[in-house]
């Protein structure tokens, strides 16, 4: 069991790459399930029905999303009745949308889980005991369990993974925008990655034009943040699985841009 996870798709840069290297990544690697973080996908914050639809027709099984999820005010519009989209978890009780996806693939069932940090980001839910209970659930029907997990600091996202080692397939982080290369089987057999990176452009800053990002350190002053326009690139990660546990075999980066192609 393969599954190919994609970091945070910014703007029209990240869509554009989805559209050209996702199916030269399908037939590489023969992924049996694709999952997409698309919290940027709509000029860098948020999601539109239209782009969501369009990540799903690029191959995408599931649609995870983060802190930007309600950035786009017609999300509340259209998630109830968009199945394969799923929001943080750990939102409030009460909140539109779900946190947890099933699906088949490769003759398995997926469960794919979305959660958010809560240092230096909102304060929502517990994401631990959220996991705990929605791990617990998604284990009475599969052993293949992939965490997105949404969130600002390493420690936490680290914590997160060995929380959850040994009750998971893998547990893989969001939102900094910048790959780490940390990548591991845990003692238990969960696969771990603190960040996928993000896809979309390349020579700006976390995906936003740069010289708007150095003026906002230089001055302190508002700035407006624009998505960056030139060079691009698509981050990611694979994942095998154990076909009998769910367990990871196996887990390596996937890293595409002007400077280096690694995705063997």
């Amino acid at each position: 069991m393969k599954i190919l996870f994609i970091g945070d798709v910014v703007g029209h840069a990240g869509r554009d790459m989805i559209k050209h290297y996702l199916p030269k990544l399908k037939s590489k690697h023969r992924p049996n399930a694709i999952i997409v973080n698309g919290e940027n996908a709509a000029h860098g914050k948020g999601l539109t029905e239209k782009l969501y639809r369009e990540l799903l027709e690029a191959g995408a099984n599931v649609i995870t999303m983060g802190n930007h999820t309600w950035d786009k005010k017609e999300i509340f519009e259209f998630i109830d009745k968009s199945p394969q989209l799923i929001r943080p978890a750990n939102y409030p009780p009460g909140t539109p949308g779900k946190g947890i996806y099933y699906f088949k693939a490769g003759g398995k069932e997926i469960a794919v889980i979305n959660l958010q940090g809560r240092t230096f980001l909102p304060p929502i839910d517990c994401p631990f005991r959220k996991a705990d209970e929605l791990v617990e659930e998604a284990r009475k029907r599969t052993p293949y369990i992939f965490v997105d997990f949404h969130g600002e600091a390493t420690s936490e996202k680290q914590a997160i993974g060995w929380y959850l080692d040994g009750r998971v397939s893998a547990v893989v982080g969001t939102h900094t925008h910048v790959q780490t290369a940390d990548e591991r089987i845990l003692p238990k057999g969960t696969a771990y990655l603190t960040d996928a990176g993000m896809t979309g452009p390349y020579d700006g800053i976390l995906g936003v034009e740069r010289d708007a990002v150095i003026k906002r350190f230089l001055t302190s002053l508002p700035v407006r943040f624009d998505t960056a326009e030139g060079r691009t690139q698509l981050s990611g990660v694979l994942v095998e699985l154990d076909s009998k546990t769910g367990f990871g075999k196996s887990i390596k980066r996937i890293q595409i841009n002007d400077d280096h192609l690694f995705f063997d």
